[in-house]
């Protein structure tokens, strides 16, 4: 029986409906694409590719098979033939985009039998991803199993510092728009010039083996319905966060290799930053205030003189002791959320630039243990950079949702602008 399938004017149309926020490749240095077989890099994120190369990345590709199981009733040496000529359509399609082939890396994988080696394409990726600050893989649920096993295997050997990203492919002929497990609020969107257009389609345009009938008549793997979905002028990617808490000991790193590795004290953002929280901190003295997080103490100094007694705490050594320097009169721990440091009540909480670091789990034990100590009537304060930092399994926006939706909690001051959010809570 035949599968299913999702018009392309059914997703133009849902696609268009939908404010997807625009892909941004400033700042990546090395970026690293993964494909299960030749020509999925091509179809799903050809574009990506150019973008990102036009805009200074360094772009390397992996590709896990040769594809050589296509067309499943080929015997062994005809898999051999379609392997090498998908190998030398793959170099030809990159040639295309506008990219050096020598960036390519196959790994010779079995096709169709990816998902059986997948420890062993994570330990190869390991090393290979080592020093990439962003991995762009397949979707993990894409409703292919060899696609599917390469998303999950680069985002298992991704580094911690690196962004996440997955294309889809045959999600957009197998799934319906309304699909409930399609990541929508990850979703962002990579527009296309016409130049670009056309270099990705004289690139898919290579890859005669999956577009032209089989070698014993089959159908086409790739056929005029499936291509549809690639002629647009836009590619759609999905953000892969975190999904557990950012490690302690990527931070102790940081500290390890420069005294004060947010520039904390001498960057604009930070002493504009902070001014803004001071001033929007609706009383003008606090008995008792905590600040988990608190890095170098520099914050922490300024919240001792509106505070007649602070608690901070960081999960780096390092951060404390300079934050002692920093701030003599407070009470300093290595303490890191969701322990607390104290069991005293305190009428003023300070997060800033911690809750997207956290789990969703860690996240929401923490806000119960804070908001356990917040008393009747005290502040919430929370300030974050609206950037999604790699190691964080949620941006600023969400964070601070997720404060909004809290029963305990009534808003009172919010500022948005273009670098970080701040909101400020009343318990009730």
């Amino acid at each position: 029986m035949a599968r299913p399938v999702t018009d392309e004017l059914d997703w133009r149309e849902f696609l268009d409906a939908r404010d997807l926020p625009a892909f941004d490749p400033r700042g990546l240095r090395r970026v690293v694409v993964l494909a299960a077989h030749p020509d999925d890099e091509t179809l799903g994120a050809g574009g990506v590719v150019q973008v990102l190369h036009a805009a200074g990345a360094e772009v390397s590709l992996i590709v896990a098979s040769d594809g050589e199981a296509a067309f499943p009733a080929l015997g062994q040496a005809d898999r051999a033939r379609l392997a090498a000529t998908r190998r030398d359509e793959l170099t030809a399609a990159i040639v295309a985009l506008g990219v050096d082939p020598e960036v390519v890396q196959l790994l010779g994988l079995p096709d169709s039998g990816i998902a059986d080696h997948e420890d062993e394409l994570i330990e190869r990726l390991d090393e290979l991803l080592h020093d990439a600050d962003c991995v762009i893989v397949p979707w993990p649920s894409d409703p292919h199993p060899d696609h599917a096993a390469v998303g999950r295997a680069g985002l298992a050997a991704a580094p911690v510092e690196a962004h996440c990203w997955s294309y889809p492919i045959w999600t957009w002929h197998w799934l319906a728009t309304d699909d409930p497990g399609i990541p929508w609020q990850h979703a962002a969107i990579c527009r296309l010039d016409d130049d670009q257009r056309t270099r990705k389609q004289n690139a898919i345009d290579i890859f005669e083996s999956q577009l032209t009938t089989g070698p014993n008549g089959e159908d086409p793997i790739v056929d005029p319905a499936m291509l549809t979905h690639f002629g647009r002028p836009f590619e759609v990617l999905f953000r892969e966060p975190a999904t557990v808490s950012a490690p302690v000991d990527r931070f102790a790193g940081l500290y390890a290799a420069q005294e004060d590795p947010w520039h904390t004290i001498d960057s604009w953002y930070e002493r504009r930053k902070r001014a803004v929280i001071l001033a929007c901190l609706p009383a003008e003295r606090y008995r008792r205030t905590l600040e988990p997080a608190c890095g170098i103490g520099e914050l922490t100094r300024q919240l001792t003189t509106r505070s007649d007694h602070v608690i901070a705490f960081d999960p780096v050594e390092d951060a404390v002791l300079r934050a002692k320097n920093a701030a003599p009169s407070a009470e300093l721990s290595v303490t890191a959320l969701p322990a607390t440091a104290t069991d005293h009540p305190v009428d003023l909480i300070v997060l800033s630039e911690i809750l997207y670091y956290l789990s969703d789990e860690e996240l929401q034990c923490s806000l119960d243990h804070l908001l356990r100590l917040l008393e009747p009537g005290g502040h919430l304060l929370a300030a974050h950079w609206r950037p999604w930092a790699p190691e964080a399994p949620r941006d600023a926006a969400a964070a601070h949702r997720i404060l909004r939706e809290r029963p305990e909690l009534d808003q009172i001051v919010e500022h948005v602008d273009e670098e970080f959010l701040l909101h400020v809570f009343t318990r009730r």
